[in-house]
């Protein structure tokens, strides 16, 4: 035990010679044949790194210009959206306007028609009582008088001459 030990704290020469003359060959190995292998792999894989970083913030900057972009559109949509809107609520106003307007000249037109309607049916009932009041006025002075008076054509215009005198629109 001492003696393992004793030879792995102080090596002999000749295991130092050896295992120099092993470690160069091996170092000469590795740069003859493995080096510029793991070098190019290394630069490789640093360059692309590089352009993936430089690709990753290419898309950044689109990404940014096309959200600007977006951003853009979706105001000036807005914008038009606003504008349709304020001429379509023009519209809907102006149709309304216009739909009262007509719906008031129909309300004029009928209120007149019944009007004159009204004033026509008035104009008929006064007839009517007017050749009532006649008929009834010479019924009353033939019984008053004790004679029938004739039913001749003078005696009816004398008649409706005194009942038009008489206003009959006071009431």
């Amino acid at each position: 035990m001492i003696l393992l030990a004793n030879s792995l704290t102080t090596p002999a020469i000749g295991t130092l010679v050896w295992s120099a003359l092993i470690f160069g060959l091996f170092f000469l190995i590795l740069t003859k044949f493995a080096w510029k292998p793991i070098l190019a792999a290394v630069k490789a894989r640093d360059e692309m790194i590089r352009s993936s970083l430089e690709s990753a913030e290419k898309a950044r900057e689109e990404m940014l210009k096309l959200k600007s972009d977006n951003e853009a559109i979706l105001r000036k949509a807005r914008e038009e959206r606003e504008v349709i809107l304020k001429e379509a609520r023009e519209v809907r106003d102006k149709l309304i306007s216009e739909a009262k307007g007509k719906a008031s000249e129909e309300a004029e037109k009928l209120v007149e028609k019944a009007r004159a309607g009204i004033e026509s049916e008035k104009r008929k009932a006064l007839s009517e009582i007017h050749e009532q009041v006649a008929s009834i006025s010479v019924e009353i002075a033939s019984r008053l008088l004790g004679e029938k008076l004739k039913q001749t054509g003078e005696q009816e215009k004398l008649i409706d001459n005194y009942l038009k005198e008489i206003d009959f629109n006071k009431n």
